[in-house]
């Protein structure tokens, strides 16, 4: 008997199909977000200088400085996750055209190299406008901002980076999240909270107006908030009760992402409550430590409560699960492999769970056995299961991915130097 019999045995006894976990696993990407290689740089220009509440810590070695190291980058860690995934793109790593175009005039031609990597691979696309990085968000404020021209200049870009997920979904028929998160926002106490909400609603308006034709259907749009950011501490445009209203009035995907509420406040306890109201979850699966939001995804207990709300609520259909962070004091590769791995484990945690005994529990009044439940299975054998996962993908399983890591570090990314 391997392992993993004997660990099917033993969730079998629980009331747990460990197979059909498996298989629902195996249908749930993972949308790896491009910059954790490059710290946010993108490939608009030399500095990169992500700016506007953005930015990556630390200057370990080989960060990946064009599309070519990005995307080999990428494949190493891909080698490393079993299991499906897609590419989160921010519009700022626009590959093509000799001639760059602004982020208002950007089109599917400007990426044109990303669909063709995508395609080869067989990977879902999803798409971000770069409302940073900019010197129309020197200030910051972009979508909400009091000069009609700036405004203007950004509504268009959220409209182009639209067109670009819709083209990118036809291309690839599989639909794209298009995701708009804005640093909006003031240091100190504002004098007028309204205004800036009252513009980002109309200019909200104005984007999803805007006509995406016969490609439509690929397209799903999302909404992210954030409590505060570096340099708007004291007032945040873009709330999550804003977005939460925005969503809910006009049906459109909520993101929330597990770095940008208070350390004290539960993600998980959300769940339940958005998504009796808006039609899709965007998931950004991140780490937030006091006031930063975006440190390396681990297995920690808001992790796995946050992915096991999605799964035995019965969200995993109306949910998109993404990565949001960036690390650049430690080995990039090792950074997004371990982010990466532990959510699709937390995903696992959820479909072993054993909601059928537990909810039976609680509704007979049995608060103790519910307890009691919870804390037993804990000690189940998951971690055969999750190996189980990783030999049925050719993968390496924990304790033996990171001799990988080195290998490439030492082969590949030993040799970049800063330019």
């Amino acid at each position: 008997m391997t392992p993993y019999d004997s660990a099917r045995e033993r969730f079998a006894a629980w009331g747990i199909d460990a197979d059909a976990a498996l298989t629902t696993l195996d249908a749930t990407p993972i949308s790896l977000h491009c910059w954790q290689g490059d710290d946010v740089a993108g490939f608009e220009n030399a500095s990169g200088n992500a700016g506007s509440g953005c930015v990556a810590t630390g200057n370990h070695p080989g960060k990946a400085r064009n599309f070519s190291e990005l995307t080999s980058d990428l494949e190493q860690v891909a080698s490393l996750l079993p299991g499906p995934l897609r590419i989160n793109l921010h519009a700022s790593y626009a590959t093509d055209n000799a001639a760059k175009a602004d982020r208002d005039a950007l089109t599917i031609a400007h990426f044109g190299s990303w669909l063709d990597w995508a395609k080869d691979r067989g990977w879902g696309v999803d798409f971000n406008p770069t409302c940073f990085g900019h010197s129309l968000a020197a200030d910051g404020f972009t979508l909400s901002h009091r000069d009609p021209a700036v405004r203007k200049f950004w509504i268009d870009h959220c409209i182009a980076s639209r067109r670009i997920a819709a083209a990118f979904g036809e291309a690839l028929n599989n639909p794209v999240v298009t995701n708009i998160w804005i640093p909006d926002g003031t240091k100190d106490r504002p004098a007028d909270r309204l205004g800036p909400r009252e513009r980002l609603a109309e200019s909200l308006d104005a984007i999803f107006a805007s006509d995406l034709g016969s490609s439509a259907a690929f397209n799903i749009d999302a909404v992210e908030s954030k409590l505060f950011g570096i340099g708007v501490e004291s007032y945040t445009v873009g709330s999550h009760e804003f977005y939460l209203g925005y969503a809910a009035s006009h049906q459109v995907a909520l993101c929330l992402d597990a770095g940008h509420f208070h350390p004290t406040e539960s993600v998980a306890d959300k769940i339940s409550a958005v998504m009796l109201h808006v039609p899709r979850l965007l998931l950004h699966v991140s780490r937030g430590v006091r006031w930063d939001s975006d440190h390396v995804v681990m297995l920690d207990d808001p992790t796995r409560e946050m992915l096991h709300e999605v799964v035995v609520g019965g969200f995993l259909p109306r949910t998109h699960v993404g990565l949001d962070f960036f690390d650049a004091s430690i080995n990039r590769i090792a950074a997004w492999t371990i982010g990466t791995r532990n959510t699709q484990k937390a995903v696992l945690l959820g479909l072993l769970a054993p909601q059928s005994r537990l909810t039976a529990a609680e509704n007979s009044g049995d608060d103790a056995r519910r307890l009691s439940l919870f804390e037993d299975w804990r000690s189940l054998p998951w971690g055969a299961v999750w190996d189980e996962h990783c030999v049925r993908h050719d993968r390496l399983r924990d304790g033996e991915w990171m001799n990988a890591v080195d290998a490439y570090t030492k082969t590949v990314l030993s040799g970049r130097s800063e330019l």
